[in-house]
């Protein structure tokens, strides 16, 4: 299942979005992250690697993307797969390319922390 086209859009002009967890306790998080759209495919890393807080409860429990009043409900895919993880990277160039936390995200450390977004 792909993301309806015009949260696609949003989410390809959004700089940055919160991504909204929840911990084993249900205790609700948000925290800013940059988010790459590539064809259907909506992609995010981690650059804390995997100790991220963020990244470790995404993949335990739906989450959800927050722009301005726009949330939207995601499940997360590992995505490190060699073709996912150079998408994500090129996207960021793309994104962010004057970025000084640019460098950070591309680091061979936390390439495995590449997450595919799904609507659910």
């Amino acid at each position: 299942m792909s993301f309806p086209p015009a949260t696609l859009a949003l989410l390809e002009k959004t700089r940055e979005v919160d991504v909204e967890t929840a911990s084993p306790k249900g205790s609700r998080h948000r925290v800013p992250i940059w988010i790459v759209v590539d064809g259907d495919d909506v992609f995010v890393r981690s650059y804390l690697g995997k100790r991220g807080r963020w990244y470790r409860e995404i993949q335990e429990r739906p989450a959800a993307l927050v722009s301005g009043s726009k949330r939207i409900p995601v499940r997360a895919v590992p995505a490190t797969d060699a073709q996912s993880k150079r998408r994500t990277s090129l996207g960021f160039k793309r994104k962010y390319p004057k970025s000084g936390s640019l460098d950070a995200m591309l680091r061979r450390s936390v390439l495995d922390t590449t997450l595919r977004l799904e609507p659910i």
